[in-house]
């Protein structure tokens, strides 16, 4: 015989949406209530029913997922984490990769996610006109990137304080002569370069140092493009002391052209990226901390609460904290500069 929540309610001495609560990780129930009815629907064999369940309550139990590039460890990450507390509470994940312009305008285009998800979760800045289109689906809509958006609720950084703070250090340092390798070029409509460009000219400026734009190169956010981005810088006839890099994996890169030139960091060059990638504890990195896994998981967290009190205001920007993690690539310059 096929076992019911409202069996599992009554075996626990809860109501029936106590258990859908509990079940699906979601707020409102104690960690004690929370495995007692975990325990009392293993011992009856509960399997919560997607077609019941949707039926009741008019629900896809589906997120839908819109990322520019999947493939890229930040996103990755961001969209791993959401993936786990979307699953927990029991719903599946739609994804959409808009990796190009053609795909970007196809989706917003045709909204194939109408009628198919309860929510939406936006790795990507849509422009005004997107926005728009995303809004019409009258579902609940977060973003993990850019600031805050009418109908969206945001979580992510400070990007401006965080490269402020990351340039600040190099100058601080002694550094006056200071590169930054960037991502301008990708991926469409992303603010997060500029708002990081713009946090390396404010400390130069407050510094007293004048901005050379032969000191900016173009890493696309790629390992590869932040070493052809320092070998650039490196052709210079006044090759940079220090390098900001916007991204960890540019700064990797920049690590490999610095090695193949046969140059000593932090001796000859310092280097100080963005992010904590998983590997800049072991590399030695000094960067600007990111909760880029929180990011995701809170994302998901807020969808969930939203989908669970819809008449409950949203918040429309969450702000996740960041620090500057000073590891071994720092330090003052060398008195003749790059050897």
């Amino acid at each position: 015989m096929t076992v019911s929540i409202t069996d599992v309610a009554r075996a626990a001495g809860v109501s029936a949406s106590t258990v859908s609560r509990a079940l699906r990780g979601q707020p409102g129930v104690s960690d004690e209530v929370r495995a007692q009815i975990a325990a009392v629907a293993a011992h009856l064999g509960y399997t919560a029913s997607r077609s019941a369940s949707s039926l009741a309550s008019g629900r896809t139990f589906t997120v839908g997922v819109i990322a520019p590039h999947v493939g890229r460890w930040f996103f990755g990450t961001v969209l791993d984490a959401a993936e786990k507390v979307l699953s927990a509470a029991g719903y599946d994940l739609l994804l959409y990769n808009l990796g190009s312009p053609e795909a970007r305008k196809r989706f917003f285009t045709k909204l194939p996610v109408r009628k198919r998800v309860d929510a939406v979760l936006s790795l990507l800045i849509p422009d005004e006109e997107e926005a728009a289109a995303l809004r019409s689906l009258g579902v609940p809509l977060a973003m993990t990137v850019g600031g805050p958006r009418a109908g969206f609720t945001v979580v992510g950084i400070d990007d401006h304080a965080g490269a402020t703070g990351a340039v600040r250090h190099l100058v601080n340092l002694g550094h006056r002569r200071i590169g930054m390798i960037s991502g301008a070029s990708e991926p469409l409509h992303w603010t997060t370069p500029i708002q990081r460009r713009q946090g390396y000219l404010d400390v130069l400026a407050d510094a007293g140092i004048a901005h050379d734009a032969a000191l900016e190169a173009d890493g696309a956010y790629t390992v590869e493009g932040g070493e052809h981005a320092m070998t650039q810088l490196l052709a210079l006839s006044r090759p940079p002391t220090a390098v900001f890099a916007q991204s960890d994996e540019m700064a990797m890169g920049a690590l490999r052209a610095l090695r193949r030139h046969r140059l000593a960091v932090p001796e000859d060059v310092s280097v100080v990226g963005f992010d904590d990638h998983e590997l800049a504890e072991v590399i030695g990195l000094t960067t600007v901390a990111q909760p880029v896994a929180g990011q995701g998981a809170e994302a998901a967290r807020l969808l969930l609460n939203r989908l669970d009190e819809p008449d409950t205001e949203p918040p429309g920007h969450v702000q996740m904290p960041i620090r500057l993690m000073l590891r071994e690539t720092t330090a003052p310059p060398h008195p003749r500069g790059p050897r």
